[in-house]
């Protein structure tokens, strides 16, 4: 059976992947092509941290009590990536390339410290204290949610 820190961690290579694709698209000054891949991008973000708020910390905080701990740092983390995916998304419809460039280093470096953090630490906690939901789990994390009814 899959692991919980296998199935996010393939989900935050995704988020990785379309981020290249945004960076090399502005490098270009390819604007549609960077403004379409900012979407898949921004959603595949949105969703992974929506999929860890929704489903897997109400998990965790549920089966050990600890609802103050290293979900509420990663739910903390969580806005303030959305705060810079906004601005980034702003910068890049205005095509300031200094002003995108700056919130998008921004979130790349907390992204790599936030990812790194649940990979090494939350994921394995949670496949640890989770062993027994895996099985009703991952199909949740697997599929998505749908975005729509989160905004």
């Amino acid at each position: 059976m899959e692991s919980i820190r296998n199935l996010m961690t393939g989900k935050h290579r995704q988020c990785d992947d379309h981020f290249v694709a945004v960076e090399q698209a502005v490098a270009r000054s390819a604007w549609g092509e960077a403004a379409s891949a900012f979407n898949h991008f921004r959603h595949a973000t949105l969703q992974h941290s929506a999929l860890e708020e929704s489903i897997l910390f109400p998990a965790f905080e549920a089966h050990t009590g600890i609802s103050m701990g290293p979900t509420q740092v990663m739910r903390g983390e969580h806005a303030q990536m959305r705060a810079l995916l906004a601005a980034a998304e702003i910068a890049l419809a205005a095509r300031d390339v200094d002003d995108y460039s700056g919130n998008a280093e921004t979130l790349l470096i907390m992204t790599q410290q936030h990812n790194m953090k649940e990979e090494n630490m939350l994921y394995a906690m949670c496949d640890q204290h989770l062993a027994l939901q895996l099985a009703e789990l991952l199909p949740q994390l697997e599929s998505g949610i749908n975005m729509r009814e989160l905004m």
